[in-house]
């Protein structure tokens, strides 16, 4: 039986994002090995031994010269299960945050045909206690909202590093974004898919672990950046197009109120003047922003559709 052939027949495959964590990856690959029939590491630009130390214990590595970031290990690793063309394809982190023995709870669902993507979650009832710090809780909570405001998912752990994905989500997902941002990405590319999306609990590591490289409020201002990104690329007409039309109304405000000055008094007030220019041209240039972005978005969607 060829190469080729065996890779098609593959059940579940582990892949997992790696940058500088030569203490923890074997371990984790280990442990991994026992739930799934292949574990594919993307060494991110490590400038340690995570790597060599990943394909020693038998995992099939990615390499990436430098360090591009944790969205764009993803995409890489998304790319290989494409060609390896399992029926569940498994994320998580490669500093021992995460327990592989959670990975049958996560698999379980899409197997059994009720979800494409299973979300390991660290806040519903019945996960196993994990030392998150209380900072870190109440920005992923914050998160978690932002993007059940923004999206059709009720998800309670939108940035768990702990997933599942079905063969068919695998295939569907197109990712842009290369921080850690691609968490949100990957909902927001969901809900356009029609992808069914759940949350089990699970257990979480922190104690003695340096979980981001990172810190945690520029981890967080980059999340919350992309999501708005995000938000804005998908409904470019509400969320640019609204604001631009109310600032040409308070351009023609201005506008009307200098008229009527000049009419009474004869002289032109320079700030209402400046005004008037002003919200003029910052609504002219949102609602022309607005209008590119929707004609973009709607040929990207029909691109694809056309596929």
């Amino acid at each position: 039986m060829s190469e080729s052939t065996m890779e098609k027949e593959l059940s579940t495959v582990a892949v997992i994002p790696a940058f500088n964590v030569e203490k923890m990856i074997a371990k984790v690959i280990l442990v991994a090995q026992k739930y799934v029939d292949k574990v594919v590491v993307c060494d991110d630009g490590s400038v340690d031994m995570t790597g060599e130390i990943a394909r020693r214990v038998g995992a099939d590595v990615i390499r990436h010269e430098q360090n591009l970031g944790y969205g764009k290990a993803i995409q890489s690793l998304f790319h290989r299960a494409r060609e390896l063309h399992p029926n569940v394809t498994v994320t998580l982190d490669g500093d021992g945050q995460h327990d592989p023995s959670d990975i049958p709870f996560l698999v379980k669902p899409i197997l059994e045909g009720k979800a494409d993507i299973v979300i390991g979650s660290r806040f519903l009832e019945g996960a196993r206690p994990a030392e998150i710090p209380g900072y870190r809780r109440a920005g992923i909570k914050a998160i978690a909202r932002l993007i059940r405001a923004s999206s059709n998912h009720v998800i309670e752990d939108a940035q768990s590093g702990l997933r599942a994905y079905s063969r068919k989500a695998i295939e569907s997902l197109r990712l842009s974004e290369t921080g850690m941002g691609i968490s949100a990405e990957i909902l927001f590319s969901a809900d356009k898919q029609h992808l069914r999306v759940m949350e089990v609990p699970v257990s979480c590591r922190y104690k003695s672990l340096q979980t981001s490289t990172h810190g945690p409020v520029r981890h967080g201002v980059s999340v919350v950046m992309s999501i708005l990104k995000l938000v804005v690329e998908d409904r470019p007409l509400l969320f640019l197009g609204g604001p631009g039309v109310i600032s040409l109304v308070a351009g023609l405000f201005f506008g009307i109120w200098m008229l009527r000055l000049y009419d009474l008094e004869r002289r032109i007030v320079t700030n209402i003047a400046l005004a008037s220019i002003a919200f003029t041209l910052i609504g002219l240039f949102t609602i022309t922003t607005a209008m590119t972005l929707y004609a973009i978005t709607r040929l990207l969607q029909k691109a694809i559709e056309t596929k």
